[in-house]
């Protein structure tokens, strides 16, 4: 018997276990999944909690409801990898074998990483929205507040859903709008980025999105520390950003466990190679989603496009075959701008996000770098999509890699 071994039920392994199940005998293969929470969490929606248009109920279900029949789940820590012996340890001990791994461990928040950002103000006046516990106590804090200045700070690259702040802002910008307390609120959109997006067609539009919103943008900030008595954010150049409520996208680090077992980068994201999905060290272990070091969004449709290519090239190596599938870092992100309307971008390693139609060229219904209400209503269907076809390992009618049809090279 040959042994399967997904370290991380979040979305790329619980998709991977349900891929891998249906392709592998059960005479031949035993798969085994590995986490260390029961709790399965929709990501995206911890955005739409502080604004009490979701709430924790909407985002969380039981993840073994979506591991298939079959596969062998283990609740527990995972504390070191030993690849050169194919080995897992876990927590207590346990060891377990495997012919072929599959890290899925993500990426964790660590506002503790900057200075003064978790002292006496963390959950008072200061808020992540990337735990769900940060995003129902700003609901909390956001049905009492009356207006001051709300400043949006990303604190370091990279972090998951890179589209997340800028969505933020615009939901605050509706959110008090409907309250009728808008002009009470200076809403600042902060970021290490020199504008709103990383791209530059990408960021005109949106940074002219944020401009017609009132939103202020200040970029090339490097977030060093937060003052909780002058409530300031200051960076290392010594820029200071005062706020009455400040949300944050803390410093995420890959697992402490890919460190430990001297598979990562400084940030414990493990060196992968970006087409095959491949562990630079060892040919027996692949990586998907955010806990790969790809230079490409850490985001949930990486993770689904990307698991398309891993699953090929997981399959091949097991038949002896050369890896001939590439993963071209394919991303695409629907973007909330607030009052029911949202953008769309899609993108790879590549090509910059560029205006055109998605999926179908000169039809749709989605526009790309367009401010519409499909759009919208794509993000919110995503939901549903996610909790029935995509974490189940079911096919979507989207290609896994990025097709240039719709997409309009010459801009105006």
């Amino acid at each position: 018997m040959k042994r399967m071994l997904i370290l991380g039920a979040g979305t790329a392994g619980t998709m991977m276990a349900n891929k891998l199940r249906k392709a592998l005998d059960r005479d031949d293969w035993d798969i085994t999944i590995v986490d260390q929470y029961r709790t399965h969490y929709y990501q995206p929606g911890f955005l739409f909690i502080p604004f009490g248009i979701y709430d924790k109920n909407d985002v969380t279900k039981a993840k073994a409801d979506f591991f298939p029949g079959g596969v062998n789940v283990i609740f527990s820590k995972i504390d070191r990898i030993v690849g050169e012996e194919n080995k897992v340890f876990l927590e207590g001990g346990k060891v377990l074998l495997y012919d072929y791994l599959i890290i899925a461990t993500g990426t964790q928040t660590r506002p503790e990483e900057t200075p003064g950002l978790t002292d006496k103000l963390w959950y008072r006046e200061i808020f992540d929205f990337y735990t769900l516990e940060g995003a129902v106590a700003l609901q909390k804090f956001f049905k009492k507040w009356e207006g001051g200045k709300l400043v949006m700070c990303i604190s370091e690259l990279p972090y998951k859903c890179p589209v997340a702040p800028i969505e933020f802002v615009c939901l605050a910008d509706a959110f008090f709008t409907e309250k009728g307390i808008r002009d009470k609120v200076d809403i600042t959109y902060v970021t290490p980025l020199a504008g709103a997006f990383t791209k530059p067609i990408a960021t005109k539009m949106l940074s002219d999105l944020l401009q017609e919103k009132n939103i202020k943008v200040v970029p090339d900030f490097y977030l060093e520390s937060v003052d909780n008595d002058k409530k300031v954010i200051k960076s290392y150049d010594e820029k200071e950003i005062p706020f009455d409520v400040l949300t944050i996208v803390p410093v995420n680090l890959g697992d402490d466990m890919i460190g430990r077992s001297g598979l990562g980068d400084d940030m414990n994201f493990v060196p992968t190679n970006k087409y095959t999905l491949q562990s630079n060290q060892f040919e027996n272990i692949f990586v998907i989603g955010d806990a790969a070091n790809l230079p490409t969004s850490k985001a949930g449709s990486v993770a689904h496009f990307a698991g398309e290519i891993l699953f090929e090239n997981i399959m091949s190596a097991i038949e002896g075959r050369p890896l001939k599938a590439e993963f071209d870092g394919h991303a695409n992100c629907y973007i909330e701008t607030g009052f029911g309307k949202g953008a769309l971008i899609d993108f790879n390693y590549e090509t910059e996000p560029l205006p055109g139609t998605f999926p179908l060229p000169g039809i749709g219904p989605f526009g790309l770098l367009k401010n519409t209400k499909i759009n919208h209503y794509g993000k919110i269907m995503f939901r549903w999509i996610y909790w029935h076809i995509l974490l189940k390992g079911k096919e979507l009618p989207i290609e896994p890699h990025m097709t240039m049809a719709g997409k309009k090279t010459q801009i105006n």
